[in-house]
């Protein structure tokens, strides 16, 4: 006998289906609680660690008193300093706006995974952005006049002969977990790069300068330099310092440090809320705010949140939604946002080519497997950069937003010969190189073949989820049919990616390095850094090392552009890389954030301490 579906059974399930419901709620807000209640006891526990050292430092203070004695360092933590020069400047500015206020959070995106932000392991801008805002360094350069301050250091004198530095430190310096920092993390931090055992020799390359790192006494510091270099105080003052006692125990065990993903502290204005805890698979990083900062201007945000967001189109809505606060639009859509009445309502837009700004290339491997490729040859490099034309991807794909790029070297700075310029696009001229190297069409099918029959045919790496990247690769891939080689595009993961260059496994790949006010080739370029450095294509040439060798060492300004210049002249004729263009920035933000300012550095985005704020009646995340 079939069984009706009834009214009662309705109510029956629905009963069910409710209490589950219910259960599913209870649940979470369970989880939310312990969360909640984990977060008062870890609060609760940094408050009775600072109390226990107010205490000490009373007691130290009452002894001395008693014995007629002042000790100032023991009393650091409440001591005056002079803070007229130091890098905290503009963020002092942007706290006496009549609106400014703490709070709310920053959100933005990231346009790819980050594989770790381990500092030193990590190879990535986006990981070092994350680190920037941890870990400190003794100095900072002013976005707007260019000029070293002081942040951890005080005060520092260099040497006549410029092969020593000495940093005076702040003695009221702390790292997020209230431990003082002192000169002998700043020792420690040096000693941890240059140890052989722990997967730094991108830092090694450039630290490899400097001969020794001495602790004069608690809060002085000496930079010793084995011989001149032109970036010096750069180096040493750019150093993030590591704090000893987190970092030191993985010096007994390298490889868990090498493997990590998430090793973070530092004395910065945010920090990881567990630093030992960040994983990939977060899909996300989520800073919070310091409340042991030392720093005379507080952070603004309660947390800095980034969220991982591949796909161009997908950010775009995402940050129409309102879940992000910054987007860098892209060319093709770049006019329709201009003219988006809702969008320009809710968003402040800033274009601006930023003088250091990054350039965009396609590396050409030499040597894969052991063996030399075909662009071991300087004519068949020559002949791709003839046959890229770079006029055409920046007014068809960049819609004009971007200008080309003839070497590593930014066209406005000294480094730059102002007689170079593009190559331009030359089919005849590639096919007359190409011919040359012992490339012909043998047999007639159009395709390119050298003398032992092998058709002209290679892998051109490109992140998968770049909209505008892909475009490129496609254009190329037909612009470089026309002359008889066959391009297979390879569209790639990024985490992916980075292991094919670390392993140097590729035939060629699409990529993009970032720039600064003046910038050191020796990393990219120089043979000494095949193996672990970051020349990942194999490029070698004497002349060159020698060049790059004088400049660095080279620290008399007027002498040293023209060694960068004549380094920059091998370059553009070995053409280790075609170099692509130098994108302008076209970034709209949310109109609630504050004080966004277009510096000689940039957007001044990331600086540290954080510039950015939003007024009370404007923030939209709850603390």
């Amino acid at each position: 006998m079939e069984r009706r579906f009834t009214v009662k059974d309705f109510l029956l399930f629905l009963s069910m289906a409710v209490l589950a419901v219910l259960i599913v709620l209870a649940m979470y807000m369970v989880d939310r609680q312990w969360l909640k209640l984990e977060q008062m006891q870890r609060v609760m526990e940094e408050q009775a660690d600072d109390l226990r050292s107010m205490r000490g430092i009373v007691r130290s203070l009452e002894q001395n008193l008693e014995k007629g004695q002042f000790v100032s360092s023991d009393f650091g933590a409440l001591s005056a300093h002079d803070h007229s020069d130091t890098a905290f400047q503009r963020a002092k500015q942007a706290i006496q706006q009549p609106d400014y206020q703490s709070g709310d959070w920053r959100v933005l995106a990231f346009g790819t995974g980050l594989k770790t932000i381990t500092p030193l392991v990590s190879s990535d801008a986006y990981a070092s952005e994350v680190q920037g805002y941890v870990q400190e360094s003794l100095i900072l350069r002013d976005p707007e006049t260019l000029e070293w301050k002081g942040l951890i250091a005080k005060s520092w004198q260099v040497s006549d002969d410029g092969l020593m530095i000495t940093f005076q430190l702040h003695d009221n310096v702390k790292f997020s977990d209230g431990k003082p920092l002192t000169a002998e993390d700043v020792v420690f931090s040096f000693d941890f790069i240059m140890t052989d055992a722990i997967a730094a020799p991108r830092s090694r390359a450039y630290f490899e300068k400097i001969a020794s790192v001495t602790a004069i006494s608690q809060y002085e510091v000496v930079f010793q330099f084995k011989e001149p270099y032109f970036n010096s105080l750069s180096l040493a003052g750019g150093m993030s310092i590591m704090p000893k006692h987190f970092y030191a125990p993985y010096l007994k065990e390298p490889h868990t440090f090498n493997e990590s993903k998430g090793l973070l502290m530092g004395s910065g204005p945010y920090r990881l809320s567990d630093p030992k805890g960040w994983t990939p698979d977060l899909g996300m990083v989520e800073l919070e705010r310091n409340p042991r900062y030392w720093g005379e201007v507080q952070p603004s945000f309660d947390k800095l949140l980034w969220k991982v967001i591949e796909n161009d189109s997908a950010r775009l809505t995402t940050f129409r939604n309102g879940d992000i606060d910054l987007y860098s639009a892209r060319p093709r859509e770049y006019q329709g946002l201009l003219d988006d009445e809702a969008l320009s309502k809710r968003t402040q837009n800033l274009e601006y080519m930023s003088p250091t700004a990054g350039y965009s290339y396609i590396g050409w491997n030499q040597q894969r497997d052991g063996k030399a490729t075909r662009f071991a040859d300087k004519r068949v490099r020559q002949a791709m950069t003839w046959l890229t034309d770079q006029a055409q991807i920046i007014d068809d794909i960049m819609l004009g937003y971007a200008e080309a790029a003839v070497s590593p070297f930014s066209p406005r700075s000294p480094q730059h010969n102002q007689g170079l310029n593009p190559y331009g696009f030359d089919l005849s001229k590639a096919q007359a190189l190409l011919f040359e190297a012992g490339y012909q069409d043998n047999n007639g099918d159009g395709v390119l073949e050298n003398s032992q029959g092998e058709p002209f045919k290679f892998e051109l790496v490109y992140f998968q989820d770049s909209e505008d990247t892909k475009r490129i690769v496609l254009f190329l891939k037909d612009l470089y049919a026309r002359a008889g080689i066959l391009v297979q595009p390879k569209p790639t993961e990024w985490s992916v990616m980075l292991d094919l260059l670390d392993k140097k496994d590729f035939d060629a790949i699409t990529l993009g390095w970032t720039s600064g006010i003046e910038i050191d080739i020796y990393q990219m370029f120089h043979s000494s850094q095949i193996e672990e450095g970051d020349n990942y294509i194999h490029y070698k040439n004497e002349k060159l090392d020698q060049l790059i060798d004088q400049a660095r060492s080279e620290v008399d300004e007027d002498k040293r552009m023209p060694l960068w210049q004549a380094s920059e002249r091998i370059l553009y004729e070995d053409q280790p890389y075609t170099f692509l263009f130098r994108r302008k920035s076209m970034v709209f933000v949310d109109r609630r954030m504050k004080n966004v300012q277009v510096t000689p550095l940039g957007l001044n985005l990331h600086a540290t301490p954080v510039e950015w704020y939003v007024p009370k009646l404007e923030q939209k995340y709850l603390r």
